[in-house]
């Protein structure tokens, strides 16, 4: 409450200060006098002191010397879609086959050389934004720099402390702030020319420039900290991205060996389609353990992202493994230590095996796989390749249950007829 009371004091003296300069012939000058003597009447400085620090109805920008007061929209408002709807059909109406990087600079190029004022910058960049995705260009760091240069150069930088404090030109300061998030959402790190744009349009007190100095922090240091390093461009073959899926999934064992399956080369096969296979050298050792009768569960489809693109898999899951028990000799104790060396035994007994990554208490892990229909016959043909490099699979009991931990997988109409019955 005491800073509150404080900052009101600080207002008020700015509003006596400009009540007293010479400046108010302008009209938002002479509404913000009139303002400032209903407040003053109302004793209300502490609540418009406020609005002024939460940025919600009143705000403060200056225009060289002359400081005046006028109520915008706040500036975490989005972009009005109407107009970008408009935009996009002025500027970005293509077809499919013509939308690539040279089509979106080059109607960036016709924005920026139709109108020297740049007037309808930030409505023209939001719709570039929303179209971005379409071009193929969310990624690209020259679109974005392209995008922040169509900015006029000079006028939005502050020119006194008040200006750099209350969020000067705030439609476009949000514009660019929205801007370099979508950078950071695509994972796209800016550079030093960049910065020098950004010092150019809005100055290095504005919070677009904050946001570039953070990113610039940032961004680098986690770049390469992913243990699932992904390539820069996805391949857009549903092959490639299972092999990357069942690479990154069986990555905890690097033994792991996969397989690619044709399922037109098993015998008594009815689906057409190509089968990734993943088991390493543990897991076959794991199975080949396995008592006759065992029953084996083929369960999923489990989901798994790379970037934008979804993989399901599945995987056969055997009986848990129980723990081994607690030793019941400490081997540390001085009383009990044999000479090894002379052929003693250790009263403590020999040293338990540890559980493999594949030992899990739930169930034991023995094979992953994503097939291209995600069918249950080509989940039997998977099965049946398995048998070739696991005879002992042949006397499992193998169930498919096609389930998993979310639920299965019921489309909208389907669940509400049942839920009406």
């Amino acid at each position: 409450d005491s800073l509150l009371q404080e900052r009101a004091m600080n207002f008020s003296r700015i509003g006596s200060f400009i009540r007293s300069s010479s400046s108010f012939r302008h009209p938002a000058a002479r509404e913000f006098k009139q303002l400032s003597g209903f407040v003053e009447h109302q004793n209300s400085s502490l609540f418009i002191c406020k609005d002024i620090l939460f940025h919600q109805n009143v705000r403060l920008f200056s225009g060289s010397s002359t400081l005046f007061c006028t109520t915008p929209k706040s500036p975490a408002d989005d972009e009005n879609q109407k107009t970008s709807a408009v935009v996009t059909k002025k500027y970005f109406e293509y077809n499919q086959d013509e939308k690539n990087r040279e089509s979106f600079e080059g109607a960036i190029d016709i924005f920026t050389d139709k109108d020297t004022r740049r007037r309808g910058s930030v409505e023209f960049i939001y719709a570039a934004m929303r179209n971005m995705e379409a071009f193929g260009v969310h990624k690209d760091l020259g679109s974005y720099k392209k995008l922040l240069d169509v900015f006029p150069k000079g006028k939005m930088i502050p020119e006194n402390r008040l200006q750099g404090d209350f969020f000067h030109y705030p439609k476009q300061q949000q514009c660019a702030t929205t801007l370099l998030h979508k950078m950071e959402r695509n994972k796209v790190i800016p550079d030093e020319e960049m910065g020098n744009i950004l010092l150019n349009v809005f100055g290095k007190y504005a919070t677009p420039y904050k946001r570039y100095c953070r990113m610039m922090y940032w961004m680098p240091k986690f770049k390469n900290l992913s243990p699932f390093p992904l390539p820069d461009e996805m391949p857009n073959e549903a092959l490639e991205l299972a092999k990357l899926a069942i690479k990154q999934i069986t990555s905890v064992d690097p033994t792991t060996k996969l397989q690619i399956i044709e399922t037109e080369d098993v015998p008594d096969s009815n689906d057409k389609t190509w089968v990734v296979s993943g088991q390493s050298f543990n897991q076959q050792d794991l199975l080949e353990n396995l008592k006759a009768g065992t029953p084996l569960y083929v369960e999923g489809a489990f989901r798994v992202w790379l970037k934008e693109s979804q993989v399901s898999y599945f995987i056969l899951r055997g009986p848990p493994i129980p723990a081994p028990p607690p030793p019941a000799v400490d081997n540390d104790e001085l009383n009990i230590i044999s000479r090894w060396m002379d052929g003693d035994k250790s009263p403590a007994g020999t040293v338990v095996k540890e559980p493999t990554v594949h030992e899990q208490e739930d169930g034991t892990i023995l094979a992953v796989c994503a097939t291209g229909s995600s069918s249950r016959d080509s989940l039997l043909s998977w099965i049946r390749v398995l048998e070739t490099t696991n005879p002992n699979l042949a006397n499992m009991a193998v169930l498919f249950t096609l389930t998993s931990p979310l639920g299965p997988v019921i489309p909208v109409k389907d669940e509400t007829g049942l839920s009406h019955k």
